[in-house]
């Protein structure tokens, strides 16, 4: 029986944006009115309602998560290049975070800014050769305001993308996987038992404590848990298998919002932040829900 989502949707009716865009991720919705987006193989791209995709920028270093600092700079983690970059209004690229401790860091993955102007970003590891990892864990980092890098947690087995509670006490960080034996399951079409949503309380020195598990995602359908938002109620919104899963402040699953694909990441934008857009396969998609979403800015 199909999840009642009349609460949540304004209309289940998905809207096709644009197609052939390579391997999309990383939506963004700008002040500006239109949304930036990438192609995992290594393009910044934009989607103008009017003027539809073009390209802003080559050579991301497979640019994944994308924010903004508290200037509007964008903030990109750039996987293959193992950095977390800020794009400046000069239009000059600066690597803000590379290494911790003097170790490089693995595949930084999401990135979300805080009102007190840090910055945090996950950092799994399962996606670098064991030989190429420089230290042993997968982690969530906090870049302070003075740009120091911290290690928030090492609590996640595979942390990927996370998003913050409406008044920033809770942090959630979706959990894609727990070894190498998860990616054998999927290429088997068998149920993970592994994907999860976690949470922490955000400690006043910025660390992540009282590490718990607030939702469970498993699941055998096509998708992994990766991008994260939260509505100004506190939904959390998670894409992962068969749509975007939709869970109440307490970790009750209200629904899965799906059209037949399997989003990596997802975005709240236009005028009033009701329109969720999403970044499947190769491809853009909207849908217009009742709440709008935080906004990133």
């Amino acid at each position: 029986m199909p999840d009642d989502l009349s609460s949540i949707l304004e209309s289940p009716e998905h809207t096709l944006l644009a197609s052939g865009l390579g391997a999309t991720e990383g939506p963004l919705w700008h002040p500006g009115g239109y949304l930036t987006l990438v192609d995992l193989g290594g393009r910044l791209l934009k989607w103008d309602p009017n003027a539809g995709i073009s390209v802003l920028r080559e050579d991301t270093g497979e640019g994944n998560g994308c924010t903004f600092d508290r200037d509007g700079n964008l903030i990109m983690c750039e996987g293959e290049h193992r950095s977390v970059t800020r794009s400046n209004s000069d239009g000059t690229i600066t690597t803000i975070a590379d290494r911790y401790q003097g170790k490089l860091l693995n595949r930084p993955n999401d990135v979300v800014c805080r009102s007190d102007r840090s910055i945090y970003f996950t950092d799994p590891s399962l996606r670098v050769p064991a030989n190429d990892r420089q230290y042993g864990f997968a982690g969530v980092f906090r870049i302070a305001p003075d740009g120091e890098l911290h290690l928030a947690t090492d609590g996640c087995e595979y942390p990927n993308g996370l998003a913050f509670s409406p008044d920033e006490s809770v942090m959630y960080v979706s959990i894609t996987r727990v070894s190498e034996e998860c990616f054998g399951e999927r290429e088997r079409g068998e149920m993970c038992a592994h994907m999860k949503i976690r949470a922490f309380d955000v400690a006043p020195d910025g660390s992540l404590v009282n590490n718990r598990i607030f939702a469970d995602m498993s699941s055998a359908d096509e998708g992994l848990p990766d991008g994260l938002k939260v509505d100004v109620e506190g939904r959390v919104y998670c894409t992962g298998p068969a749509g975007v899963w939709v869970f109440d402040p307490q970790g009750n699953k209200l629904g899965v919002i799906g059209n037949g694909t399997a989003p990596r990441n997802l975005a709240f934008g236009g005028e009033d932040f009701r329109t969720i857009f999403t970044t499947p396969g190769d491809s853009l998609y909207s849908v217009r829900v009742k709440t709008p979403g935080i906004k990133p800015y």
